[in-house]
Order: C-alpha cells, then sequence, then structure tokens
C-alpha cells in the first residue's frame, strides 16, 4: 500500500494526490505538516528536511514532490504521465522544474501574504511586485501553449501536475492577472478532469482565519 504523509490543501501534496489520482493508485494519506504538526516527531526518520510529502511506497521512500511525481509517473504509467519519448519527457521536465525555481517565489508571497497573513502584517508593496512578476511568468506559459493541448503534446503528462496545482491557486486568488487565453484553456482542460477536481480545486482559504478553520476541519474529520 502506498502511504502518502501531507495535509491535503498543500500544494505540494496536491501533485502527489493528483498524480496518484490519475493513475488510480490505491493509497492511505495521513495528516501532518502545517497546523496539523507532526513533522517534529519520527516522521522526521522518514524525511530529515520535516516537509511534507513524503511517500512510502512498500518500503521505498522518497521526498520531494516532484521528484515524487517522477517516480510514481515512471514505475506505475510509463507511456502515460511518464513520456517514453526522451525528447517529450524533457519537456515535461523542464516544465516541472521551471515551476519550482521561477514561478514559486512569486506564487509563494502572493498566496503566503493574502492567505497565511494578518491584514495589518502584509507586505502590500512586495505582494504586488510579485504578482506583477506572475504575470509575466503565466505569459510564458501562455506563449508556450498556443500550439501545444498540453505542456508535452497532446496528452497530458507529469509536466503538467506541477504547474497545473499552482494554476488554481493563481485563478483562485483576488489579483489582477493579464488575458492570457491559451493557459485560461489549458486550466479548463486540467478543471475537466476528475483527479484534478478531487485533489487539487478544494478550499484552501482566502485570509488567515479561512485558512486555520479550513485546517481545524480537516482535523475534525
Amino acid at each position: 500500500m502506498l502511504t502518502i504523509w501531507g495535509r491535503r490543501n498543500s500544494l505540494n501534496v496536491q501533485k502527489v494526490m493528483w498524480a496518484v489520482g490519475e493513475i488510480g493508485l490505491p493509497y492511505e494519506r495521513q495528516d501532518i505538516g502545517g497546523t496539523f504538526g507532526g513533522a517534529d516527531t519520527e516522521y522526521e526518520q522518514l524525511n530529515p528536511n520535516r516537509l511534507i510529502p513524503t511517500i512510502d511506497d512498500n518500503g521505498t521512500v522518497i521526498w520531494e514532490s516532484n521528484a515524487i511525481v517522477r517516480y510514481l509517473a515512471a514505475r506505475y504509467d510509463a507511456g502515460g504521465l511518464w513520456p517514453e519519448d526522451p525528447v517529450q519527457r524533457a519537456g515535461a521536465d523542464q516544465w516541472m522544474d521551471w515551476m519550482q525555481t521561477t514561478l514559486m517565489s512569486a506564487l509563494t508571497t502572493v498566496f503566503v501574504g493574502m492567505t497565511w497573513t494578518a491584514s495589518e502584517e502584509r507586505d502590500i508593496a512586495a505582494m504586488n511586485e510579485a504578482s506583477e512578476k506572475m504575470g509575466v511568468f503565466f505569459g510564458r506559459l501562455d506563449n508556450h501553449l498556443a500550439d501545444r493541448v498540453f505542456l508535452a503534446g497532446d496528452t497530458l503528462t507529469m509536466g503538467d501536475i506541477p504547474l497545473g496545482t499552482a494554476c488554481y491557486r493563481y485563478f483562485s486568488l483576488d489579483i489582477n492577472r493579464p488575458q492570457l487565453p491559451h493557459l485560461n484553456e489549458w486550466y479548463e482542460r486540467l478543471a475537466a478532469r476528475e483527479a484534478y477536481q478531487k485533489h487539487v480545486m478544494i478550499p484552501f482559504g482566502s485570509s488567515l482565519s479561512e485558512w486555520q478553520a479550513l485546517e481545524q476541519a480537516g482535523k475534525d474529520k
């Protein structure tokens, strides 16, 4: 049985859950991190960084969300989420890495400011600057999608998962966004997928109080 550690409203956990949903793998998930705590317990023996997610696949322990997505795709969905053509696979890989190295800093600044930070403590200037950067970055993705159905071709691959997860938050945040028609169409294709709806399109809260309430609701389940 595949075991996944991490709270379901974490972006990085959602990447893994979406991949698992697309593949149709049986799993059990353990809430950890955020207000759930637990990262400084025996969990550290699994992941020395004490971050989420981590998986245990019948004794194979892996952490770092993109590495987990790659592993699951390669092991359980070769020819699907894992492109067998090395050129197509490199195309998927580059966008997975681009999400981490280029987009994520700006998205985190805005997201944390709007959901984890009390209004009187927000750095509005930094959030506005990061929001503008996101518009530029997503504009590059929009250009890439002008002649593609998905990021690495005509079918969904692992390359769509990190950015697709981030895209839900981008479109959910109360910010100004440029006109990005190709990105919108790609997002609509993702939003029509059952696994995306189940594991990504879930409430994450629009304020600190809402975030805490949602996590508490998760604890009470």
